[in-house]
């Protein structure tokens, strides 16, 4: 049992926010990212005192970065050692930080945090932990709200580090270093110092060394008061994210891996606190990434129609439409948003089997196609989804493309020409969606354009004789 009071008051520190943050129950198997610097060996200490108590299965891993060769041999022997004294299942990993942040043009420290977790979760599935436990504490806290607050961060951001995130738990959150310093010393216990959190050559290295210490002669305080920020950000955030959820119920309307269509009306009328924050979570969950405070602002700006021009949002008289990184389209309609990382489709061409089926991949769509007598129509279909033509005025056989730059037909029910190009705008359709308009033609005449409207040079009339019924399908009914 702890002997000092300095050991009872950090064991029961700790205790307390396993408890609050329901971190542990009892029974589980716990992994601990073991570096050999003060602030995880403390963590592995304290929890082996609580191995007993609360019928704790631990284990440690030490992850190699590849950036320090000269050190690792001795802090993963010293790791090794450590595990071996206190009974405790240790593991060992390597990552190649420097390939992997160049790769993907990242940071060193985005980088090795990034295949840090990587190789704990995947050491954790392996071993069948319940829990994986790193040892951030208070001060990381401070140093973390800090550097957010510099970078430029809202409430989230603010939240700093959770001390629950998933199968994660931190038990060290509400613990100062000094106090693990403290406790290690009068435990007699041994760590390592890394010597990378004395370069200066890092943004937090700074925060810690010169910016803390500097604000702490204003607020001595300073550590516990950031953290008590994280806490209430953490909390509030959480609230303001239910009112989320329930504006998300309401405005998606079609969803894939790479493209979301949402409703406009709800967008343009909704408080942008929510909207900024809908407009990230869609983002993040749709393409796996995050957009900028200034690109998420774009897209506000895109569904308010402001700073049109300052932006060079491109406008059509059917919507506008904007480009981000990373592929990111956004395109505002008539009555949707869609925001997508696909490539344009583009029709290709076909030939139509007469009769028989013929699958339009590009448009999702499959055209069914039958001769009958004239005798035998009951009726002329909607020209949209069905459409019946004078099979006598048509020259098989037919082809079907998509649309070319001087396209004309002549509406049925407007007794002239008209432009495919004006005929689009007129009917409202996206731009980004004419490309895959499928055309029918006859000796390079449009005969419909499908789904919209048939010519009417090619109408059934009272001297038809045989009439050619097409019926569209989308491909996912047929196939």
């Amino acid at each position: 049992m702890p002997s000092s009071d300095t050991e009872r008051s950090l064991l029961s520190k700790v205790k307390e926010t396993i408890s609050r943050y329901r971190m542990l129950y009892g029974g589980e198997r716990v992994l601990v990212g073991l570096s050999g610097g003060p602030d995880s060996v403390c963590l592995l200490h304290l929890l082996t005192e609580l191995r007993g108590p609360l019928k704790l299965t631990l284990s440690a891993m030490y992850v190699d970065h590849s950036l320090r060769p000269e050190d690792v041999k001795r802090e993963m022997d010293f790791c090794r050692d450590l595990c071996k004294q206190w009974g405790v299942e240790f593991f060992t990993a390597s990552v190649p930080t420097k390939d992997f942040a160049r790769t993907n043009k990242l940071s060193i420290q985005e980088a090795a945090r990034h295949l840090r977790y990587k190789v704990l979760q995947d050491r954790a599935g392996l071993w069948e932990a319940d829990r994986l436990a790193t040892g951030h504490t208070a001060d990381d806290q401070a140093e973390t709200v800090l550097l957010r607050l510099l970078r430029g961060a809202g409430m989230r951001g603010l939240s700093g580090i959770p001390p629950v995130r998933d199968n994660i738990i931190r038990p060290l959150i509400q613990v100062k270093r000094a106090e693990i310093e403290e406790y290690l010393a009068q435990k007699g216990i041994e760590f390592i110092t890394d010597p990378s959190n004395l370069k200066m050559d890092y943004l937090r290295n700074r925060v810690r060394r010169e910016i803390i210490p500097l604000l702490s002669r204003y607020n001595p305080n300073l550590v516990e008061t950031l953290a008590r920020t994280a806490d209430i950000m953490r909390e509030e955030d959480a609230f303001i994210e239910s009112f989320v959820n329930k504006a998300m119920m309401r405005l998606i309307s079609r969803k894939t891996d790479e493209r979301v269509e949402l409703f406009l009306s709800p967008l343009e009328n909704m408080e942008i606190v929510i909207l900024r924050r809908v407009l990230r979570r869609i983002i993040n969950e749709t393409m796996g990434f995050g957009l900028s405070y200034e690109h998420i602002e774009s897209i506000i700006d895109l569904i308010r129609q402001e700073r049109v021009e300052r932006l060079k949002i491109q406008q059509s008289s059917t919507g506008s439409r904007l480009s981000l990184p990373r592929g990111v389209r956004v395109i505002k309609g008539y009555s949707t948003l869609i925001i997508t990382r696909e490539r344009p489709k583009h029709l290709g061409e076909y030939q139509l089997q007469v009769p028989g089926e013929t699958l339009l991949k590009e448009a999702g769509i499959v055209l069914i196609s039958s001769i009958s007598d004239a005798t035998e129509i009951k009726d002329l279909g909607d020209g949209k989804n069905e459409a019946v033509f004078d099979l006598d005025t048509l020259s098989l056989p037919l082809t079907i493309r998509a649309r070319r730059k001087g396209d004309y037909f002549y509406p049925l029910g407007l007794k002239g020409r008209k432009k495919l190009q004006d005929f689009f705008v007129d009917e409202k359709v996206p731009r980004e969606e004419r490309d895959t308009v499928p055309l029918l033609l006859s000796d390079d005449q449009i005969v419909w354009v499908v789904g919209h409207r048939i010519d009417e040079r090619f109408k059934v009339t009272p001297s038809t004789r045989r009439v050619l019924r097409i019926v569209v399908r989308p491909a996912r009914e047929v196939f």
